[in-house]
């Protein structure tokens, strides 16, 4: 707070020299807001508690400019009364971050936000990282929550995406206690003798964290793979939650509905690569000509593998691969097209192994071959310490227990990777 209340001393100190005496009321016929265009006259007025037709002394100004600089909206705030007209100048508070809803079993999006609007006027999808909007935004979760029986504490916490190197991106409003994980899900649309399987790959699922921005993601995923692996190329799945989270004793469990429109089996003719992959047309055709009756579509799944292997064994670790499918629906018959955007090439900054003994580290460090401005390659790193412990007696004796944790920081401007292994016994 002590940027905040510095600013607001010296815009008191500013506004004091302009104002008439202490004891002075004075009824302005128009309040301006100047600095700021973001917000309405409306959104400010709703604010900061101002009514037109109000009489207004000092005190009752000093309140209103304190209560918008709590807000952590605005960097400075003066006004001025020039006899007639009440004008307030503002600047906008240079960091204000979007609000990432984390375990939260609430839907992010539009609708969300609007609520949220409605509540605090200054409220534009973005929020400080201190003050009294922050503290707002996270009442109203709680609040949203007690009203489907959650009743629980929020944190609002500084997030960043892990390719940002030291950036706050959001701020990330998440339950602390109880977990919050994934409940039962239901299916609607499947094949009878489907449903069995599709209830097996859903069975472990009250057993993994909930993440609102990323569960329903994660879990369409598993499910259009599977079909995709059967030959169901068309298939659409779509996930939601299918009502209000349980609060159980020990966790709190997020019911989902999979809905699912199944399609038709397809048998894959063609698939045509850019010639400048990585992976060759002649493998392409040879992967996709290794058919498996019981799952038709898993060469083409094994292909996209490849691909993907391929390329971040390279360092590009942006790589997008989006197939284009071309269905022959009295043929039964679906040929793709793929279009590869493969970024830029990531390469390594350091190497760091930590937990371990000074002599440790140094036989590590020799027996790692990924060095500063190398390329990334993702399978070298994912495969490093089981393959040291295989080939380095000297490693297996000190390593036997051991936990190894990869983490990986890529800058996207730089496109450089630090690299940090923890070793965790």
């Amino acid at each position: 707070m002590r940027r905040h209340l510095c600013f607001l001393l010296v815009a008191i100190s500013i506004c004091v020299a302009v104002r008439p005496a202490a004891a002075q009321k004075f009824l302005p016929k128009s309040i301006q807001f100047q600095g700021d265009p973001d917000y309405t006259a409306d959104e400010l007025m709703e604010a900061s508690g101002l009514k037109l037709g109000a009489t207004l002394s000092r005190e009752d100004m000093n309140d209103v400019a304190k209560k918008l600089m709590a807000t952590g909206v605005f960097d400075q705030l003066a006004y001025k009364f020039d006899g007639q007209d009440l004008i307030l100048t503002m600047t906008r508070a240079s960091e204000l971050f979007p609000v990432r809803i984390d375990n939260l079993p609430l839907a992010p999006g539009p609708t969300l936000d609007a609520d949220l609007h409605k509540r605090f006027p200054l409220y534009h999808g973005k929020v400080p990282s201190q003050g009294t909007l922050l503290d707002n935004v996270r009442g109203a979760f709680e609040e949203m929550l007690a009203a489907e029986g959650i009743t629980v504490s929020v944190a609002a916490v500084p997030y960043g995406e892990r390719k940002v190197q030291n950036k706050v991106t959001a701020m990330s409003f998440a339950i602390a206690s109880p977990p919050v994980l994934l409940g039962k899900i239901q299916f609607e649309g499947v094949s009878p003798g489907l449903l069995p399987r599709l209830q097996a790959i859903a069975r472990p699922a009250p057993y993994f964290p909930f993440d609102s921005n990323n569960s329903a993601g994660v879990l369409t995923d598993r499910l259009t793979s599977f079909y995709q692996n059967l030959g169901y190329a068309a298939v659409k799945v779509k996930v939601t939650q299918s009502g209000n989270p349980v609060m159980g004793a020990d966790a709190i469990q997020v019911p989902e509905l999979a809905t699912i429109s199944e399609g038709k089996i397809y048998k894959i003719t063609t698939v045509h690569l850019p010639p400048d992959c990585l992976v060759s047309q002649d493998e392409a055709d040879k992967i996709i000509a290794t058919r498996d009756d019981r799952m038709p579509g898993s060469n083409f799944r094994t292909l996209l593998l490849r691909i993907d292997n391929q390329y971040k064994s390279k360092g590009y670790l942006d790589l997008v691969v989006t197939p284009h499918p071309e269905f022959d629906e009295a043929a039964a018959t679906v040929s793709y097209v793929i279009e590869i955007s493969p970024g830029g090439v990531y390469h390594v900054a350091y190497v760091k192994f930590e937990d371990v003994s000074d002599e440790l580290r140094a036989h590590l460090m020799r027996t790692w071959q990924l060095l500063p401005g190398d390329p990334v390659d993702m399978s070298y790193i994912d495969m490093f310490m089981t393959k040291a412990l295989a080939q380095d007696p000297v490693l297996r004796r000190s390593l036997t227990g051991v936990l190894a944790r990869f983490e990986t920081s890529a800058d996207p401007v730089t496109h450089d990777v630090d690299i940090v292994i923890r070793l965790e016994r």
